[in-house]
């Protein structure tokens, strides 16, 4: 039987391509967009509003739920 990808959570993470494999899936990071970027950013001081528009990657501890929720990335 098939396993379903979690398509709200496929939206918000990105793989990127690894070349080991594990368990949970390919051995590349997961990458996800900051938050609070959308409005009252003219407070921000400029280092934070360009670190924001960076994308960062998940934490190892969250990653191994990621993983399962996206079966064939």
């Amino acid at each position: 039987m098939k396993l379903k990808t979690r398509k709200s959570l496929a939206k918000r993470v990105h793989v990127t391509g690894g070349k080991t494999q594990s368990r949970w899936g390919s051995g590349g990071k997961l990458l996800r967009k900051h938050a609070g970027q959308s409005h009252f950013n003219a407070r921000e001081e400029s280092n934070v509003t360009q670190k924001k528009r960076r994308s960062g990657t998940v934490h190892k501890t969250i990653s191994k739920n990621v993983r399962q929720l996206l079966p064939y990335s």
